[in-house]
């Protein structure tokens, strides 16, 4: 699913407050990903599709479960 374009206009870089752009992911991300936030969906599977990645930066922060996980420590580069 899509992020929602007002809360795009409104996300930023934690790090940098720069704009961030949807990305597709990885397949060995998005399962990497969808493993790693397993345990907080209580027997559902997160949905893990996209990520935003900051135009400065290029740290890229997952979207779970139509969630944007806006933090640092979270963050990764995509190849």
């Amino acid at each position: 699913m899509a992020i929602d374009a007002e809360l795009l206009e409104i996300l930023a870089c934690p790090l940098d407050k720069e704009e961030v752009k949807p990305i597709a992911l990885s397949e060995s991300r998005r399962t990497s990903v969808r493993d790693k936030f397993r345990d907080k969906f209580r027997g559902e599977e997160p949905v893990v599709e996209q990520g935003l990645q900051c135009v400065k930066c290029h740290r890229v922060y997952p979207i779970v479960s139509d969630i944007p996980v806006m933090l640092v420590e979270e963050a990764f580069e995509e190849a």
